[in-house]
């Protein structure tokens, strides 16, 4: 088992047992590591050390953010993306493939494709000349499963395959320091309907640390009744953490359900809630 995979299992492992509150040595123990070793790895990896994630973990503070999220949701979408809360201080722009681009499936196109370790699991990232094409969380490196899942979306594209750039791309997407940001607006590359690419929009506009619920995102959008519909465009996101459908929970608090997995969801937020914590304390430091 290497680095990345005992926290991955520390991880998991906090999301079931937080209400346990377990301490450095038991974590440590779990682990396999001595208490100092563990802590300075677990540190490197998540951002923040094991006692403050296991303190936001607690999601004490989910509904506060669901009652606060009609607020900072509109306030997120007045100021648009160059406001404080925009994903990890990149600047996304998103088009969408027109109805041709959609019909060809891809074709005529590259799409560099590979696998990249992420805090939080192995990422396949797709790379079109339109921009980032997909994003999800896999499993394993399976190069068949990944082309299988490319060519969901984009049946007729040739893929060409290099590790080198999606790992780039992940570390950059997950990166903590504020020192760290692209060159150029992030472009992403999306197939859906017109509704869709709304929703997906908006999704983009909620700040990192904050919660929304499916009726709230809806009404952001002109129809709160739309709040099924909402949530079916969520579910049809291709591009993982990217556009944040993990930020939307049900109305009553309930996290729900999350297409790469419902533990990964709770830990994406945790991990964004002190994350973001961490920020605000550092610019209060400086």
């Amino acid at each position: 088992m290497n680095d990345y995979q005992k926290i991955a299992a520390v991880i998991q492992y906090l999301d079931e047992h937080h209400i346990e509150q377990p301490d450095l040595a038991t974590l440590a123990d779990y682990s396999g590591l001595s208490p100092f070793h563990f802590h300075r790895l677990f540190t490197r990896w998540a951002g923040i050390t094991p006692k403050n994630f296991l303190q936001c973990l607690t999601l004490t503070h989910t509904k506060r953010m669901l009652r606060e999220g009609k607020s900072v949701l509109s306030t997120a979408l007045d100021a648009g993306l160059s406001g404080p809360g925009r994903l990890h201080d990149l600047c996304v722009n998103l088009e969408a493939a027109s109805p041709g681009e959609i019909k060809s499936g891809g074709e005529g196109i590259t799409i560099t494709v590979g696998f990249a370790e992420s805090p939080f699991g192995v990422c396949l990232v797709g790379e079109s000349p339109r921009g980032i094409c997909h994003v999800s969380f896999e499993q394993s490196q399976d190069s068949q499963v990944g082309s299988k899942a490319i060519r969901t979306a984009w049946p007729r594209a040739d893929l060409r395959w290099d590790a080198a750039i999606a790992q780039r791309f992940v570390d950059s997407l997950f990166a903590l320091s504020a020192d760290v940001k692209p060159n150029a607006p992030l472009r992403a590359f999306v197939r859906g309907t017109a509704f869709q690419v709304r929703v997906w929009k908006a999704l983009l506009q909620v700040p990192k640390g904050s919660l929304v619920s499916y009726s709230q995102l809806a009404e952001s959008l002109g129809d709160r009744a739309a709040a099924r519909a909402v949530g079916t465009a969520i579910g049809r996101n291709s591009l993982a953490y990217l556009i944040p459908c993990h930020r939307v929970i049900r109305e009553t608090g309930v996290f729900g359900n999350y297409r790469w997995g419902r533990t990964r969801k709770r830990v994406l937020v945790a991990w964004e809630r002190a994350t973001a914590s961490a920020s605000d304390v550092n610019l209060v430091s400086r």
